[in-house]
């Protein structure tokens, strides 16, 4: 009896585990999208705090991350200076309620960007080199003042180092001979070059700044101003400010760093000291060469590069790290856009605890059916570029990658739903899992339409046409999520960043990588990753500093943060630090595989002790070169410039569907075995068997449009596991394989097309449940087609929703296995209903939903509440002169940062314009293996 007993229990166990493993992951709160929330001026109350956090929440939003900037026009009074009293006491109010709407605070640390404001004293400013030079011959006196020669500076610029350097390469420090700013200084024998090297300011201002935080924009480079400023945070949030219960103003959530965007600030007090310090040679015996414009040698380079390295080091060390330790000491973690700094981002953002990337304009990918619209911004979302952030947070054990999503997708009032996501799933194929909109704009009720509105932005609001079905795209964007932040990554590769061929080979002296000049930067690099994913592999990227701290276990290259890797892959970097190299060659003597493509590193970065770390170079080479030429079994370093041909002789195994089927996908691995999000980004159509890359007995595909799951079909042919799969161009789903369990669950409902379609391409009954302004004398039936076409007031200008209602008789629905609604062109979303129950809210091509449980024998009803785009009510308020750009600063920027109104536009289409169908639908059963 005890042993029955044991084994029903055992079953019903394994019967609720099964089906606990098949289920949808739990929405945790930061798997629902979060936005910016631009606090214009401040100028924020209760009423209408309560009131912007209750339609976040119902739409179902989760994080709101404060970031002041410029006010109203004309509302000056009602400005709140940033961490003043009454500021604090709007964030406690703020952090309260969105707790009680199950929501949660971020907040930048400052206004605008970059960080600065009113407390940073001209001390504790950005910094820049100037430079003032005196020629003197052998046997002269120069008896005169150093100082500085821009009349700016005069004020501010510190002498740091007076040098004399000789025409026989003579070198003299005279910096101790200035006397209260005087030189008086007898020149030997031969002719001389004096340079005065002076830390001047950039005096360069907080950008977009809110009122009570302008001012300086501070030395990021300095420990004691980040410290500084900080310390303004402390005293706002130390309790001083009490709320009616006594209680302090609690930290928030994240602290958040936009873009790096420090112009101009290449130097530091104290510089000269902290490079001797870290590169072991004096850069003031060098400035010639440092200051040497036009063509440089090797040796400028050398030193080009040292110097570029030694600021991002300060940039690392005393602000982004001095950051994130006050934050937690607080209780509140950071959120970083490293792009932009002058330092190695693999390492600027894996010392945060979420490194976020910035995708800034719209992608083409050629999905069929999506529209274009001629008024987009040239694209900078480049994989390569986004992989940035989430490599620093995979190969760190950082959970998080979040993303400034849609920032400048088109021109304002004109972003479909649609148009968002393929961007969005190109961020999830990227690694991105925690994403923030850019961005929703605090608007009081008062404000007339179209709000209070940001310059930049794709505006994600309560006030925009497109927010009446947005919840739909977020559930969409919170069931991705909830699937990419589960488990752990599983990247094939980590791939050597070469940054030191960046810092030697480009021009200039400050170099910051902007994703705006990613390209520019690392044109070869950038074209290796994509190499490696067009063969079908996944990557992080990977920084010397983790290659150093890196460990071999089970032939995987471990990272500090303990994500493994299948082979560390070096692809076309000329020069390595010989210690990297040497760690790279013992990882191989260890048993993990190292890959060098297209060449191997031919040389050291940087001019101290050169020809000393040339020769321990050497030696490592020729070390990595014997394992490389070594032939058969156990062979772990390999070379070649056929990417597909040496990567194939890893243990990574390609994914068919990136190299034989055209989709995008990223692999994570859980304990039951590992999940795929795959997305369709191609103008193609997938239904074919897909061989995976790793091992599975059964698998589970699930849909983020609409919340269905069911148990995919496998089969096993030639030693790998296939996966039958159906993608639309544009569509997209989650795949969950397991690799021991063979999951209970209903089946994926595979579907193929019958005969009998019905095209409803009758007269269809149209009328307006919402429409601004109101629209009048709408014609009771129309013709499927955009309504700027038709006659009715209000048809080229309202900003609505319009209803198209139609009947259709089906004799007998259980004549197919299911049916299928296709609406066709859509603009640009649309709320089914047939026969008055809710069917689906259909945002993003192809619009399709089943529809059979809906359809009754006979006629049956249908209503499409299909809703348009702002554009066109925007257009003709800028036609009409109505003042609605009432903003401080830029206030409204056309793409470009033009000037200009939109009175220009041509009527966008709107409505329903088809053609709609109704499919009957055949599921497909086991013949398809």
């Amino acid at each position: 009896m005890n042993r029955l007993f044991c084994i029903a229990m055992f079953a019903f166990c394994a019967g609720f585990l099964s089906a606990q493993d098949v289920s949808w992951p739990e929405i945790g709160l930061d798997a629902k999208p979060a936005a910016r929330w631009w606090w214009m001026g401040s100028a924020v109350d209760k009423e209408n705090l309560t009131r912007n956090l209750e339609a976040y929440a119902a739409a179902g939003m989760g994080t709101m991350e404060i970031t002041p900037i410029y006010g109203v026009q004309g509302n000056d009074a009602k400005d709140i200076p940033f961490l003043s009293p009454r500021w604090m006491q709007m964030l406690q109010y703020t952090e309260s309620e969105a707790s009680r709407l199950g929501m949660q605070i971020d907040m930048n640390t400052g206004t605008g960007w970059p960080f600065g404001g009113p407390e940073v004293g001209i001390e504790d400013a950005a910094c820049k080199l100037f430079v003032t030079e005196y020629r003197l011959e052998g046997g002269n006196t120069l008896d005169k003042r150093i100082e500085v020669a821009d009349k700016k500076q005069k004020p501010y610029a510190k002498l740091e180092r007076l040098m004399a350097f000789s025409d026989t390469g003579k070198c003299l420090d005279l910096t101790d001979k200035v006397k209260d700013g005087m030189l008086c200084w007898k020149a030997p024998k031969g002719s001389w070059r004096l340079i005065a090297a002076f830390c001047g300011k950039t005096l360069q201002k907080v950008k977009r700044a809110a009122p009570g935080g302008e001012g300086y924009v501070m030395n990021h480079f300095s420990a004691r101003a980040v410290k500084n400023y900080l310390g303004r945070f402390e005293r706002a949030f130390d309790g001083k400010f009490k709320d009616t219960a006594g209680g302090a103003t609690a930290y928030p959530h994240n602290f958040f760093n936009d873009s790096y965007e420090v112009y101009g600030a290449d130097w530091s007090e104290g510089l000269f000291d902290e490079f001797l310090a870290r590169r072991g040679y004096k850069l003031e015996e060098h400035l010639p060469e440092f200051l040497a414009a036009g063509e440089r040698s090797d040796k400028p380079r050398r030193i080009i590069s040292d110097y570029r390295e030694t600021l991002g080091e300060l940039l690392q060390e005393n602000f982004t790290r001095q950051w994130t330790e006050w934050a937690h000491r607080h209780g509140a973690k950071t959120r970083n856009q490293a792009h932009g700094s002058p330092g190695n981002l693999i390492d600027l953002y894996a010392t945060v605890d979420i490194p976020e990337c910035e995708g800034f304009g719209l992608s083409d990918f050629g999905i069929r059916g999506l529209r274009k619209d001629s008024l987009t911004r040239p694209n900078d979302s480049d994989l390569s570029m986004l992989k940035y952030a989430s490599s620093g947070a995979h190969i760190a054990g950082k959970p998080y990658t979040s993303s400034e999503t849609f920032t400048w997708l088109t021109e304002h009032f004109r972003t479909s739903l649609s148009q968002c996501k393929p961007d969005i799933d190109l961020m999830f194929v990227s690694g991105v899992n925690h994403t923030f909109f850019h961005g929703t704009t605090y608007s009081p009720a008062e404000a007339a339409w179209p709000g209070w509105k940001f310059y930049a932005t794709v505006d994600m609001s309560p006030t925009n046409s497109i927010w009446r079905d947005a919840p739909a795209f977020f559930q969409y964007i919170s069931r991705c999520q909830s699937f990419l932040q589960m488990g752990q990554p599983d990247n094939d590769f980590l791939v050597y960043l070469p940054v030191y061929d960046m810092w030697q080979e480009q021009d200039g002296r400050l170099l910051m990588f902007d994703i705006h000049k990613m390209a520019r930067r690392a044109p070869g690099f950038i074209e290796a990753v994509h190499r490696i994913n067009d063969a079908g592999y996944d990557m992080d990227y990977i920084s010397d500093n983790f290659i150093r701290t890196a460990t071999c276990r089970d032939k995987k290259i471990v990272t500090s943060g303990g994500t493994a890797y299948k082979a560390l892959v070096v692809p076309g970097a000329r020069l390595m630090p010989a210690d990297v190299l040497a760690r790279l060659l013992e990882l191989a003597r260890e048993g993990a595989t190292v890959v060098f493509l297209d060449r191997y590193p031919e040389d050291v970065p940087g001019y101290a002790r050169l020809e000393q770390r040339r020769t321990d170079f050497k030696g490592t080479l020729e070390q990595v070169k014997k394992l490389g030429n070594k032939q058969g079994k156990g062979k772990t370093v390999f070379f070649g410039t056929d990417y597909v041909r040496t990567l194939a002789q890893t243990a990574a195994i390609p994914e068919a569907m990136k190299t034989s089927f055209d989709l995008s996908c990223i692999r994570r691995k859980n304990p039951e075995g590992y999940h795929y999000f795959i997305s369709a980004l191609t103008g193609k159509d997938t239904e074919s068997w897909i061989p995976l890359a790793v091992p599975a007995r059964s698998a589970m595909l699930y849909n983020p449009m609409n919340g269905v799951s069911g148990k995919a079909r496998l089969r096993q042919k030639d030693g790998k596991t296939e996966v039958y799969l159906q993608l639309a161009s544009g569509e997209s789903a989650i795949l969950k394989t397991f690799t021991e369990a063979d999951v209970q669950a209903p089946e994926w409902k595979y579907q193929t097309a019958a005969r009998g379609a019905v095209e409803l391409s009758g007269l269809w009954n149209l009328r307006f449940v919402e429409s601004a302004p109101a629209v009048h004398s709408v014609p009771d039936s129309v013709a499927l087609g955009s309504w700027t076409d038709l006659s009715f007031e209000g048809a080229k200008t309202t900003m609505g929703t319009g209803c198209y209602t139609t009947t259709f008789v089906i004799e007998n629905p259980a004549s197919a296995q299911d049916w299928l609604l296709s609406l066709g062109d859509v603009r640009e979303s649309a709320r089914v209903r047939i026969n008055g129950r809710n069917v689906a809210t259909l945002w993003a091509v192809p619009y399709c939903c089943s529809v059979g449980q809906y359809l009754c024998p006979g006629k049956n009803t249908l209503e499409i509440e299909v809703t348009n785009l702002p554009a066109n009510r925007i257009a003709d308020m800028d036609r009409r002169g109505v003042k609605w750009r009432i903003f401080k600063d830029i206030n409204i920027a056309a793409l470009g940062y033009k000037k200009g109104t939109y009175a220009g536009w041509e009527p966008v289409p709107s409505g329903l314009l088809g053609p709609v169908r109704i499919i009957p639908l055949k599921i497909t059963k086991n013949e398809m293996q």
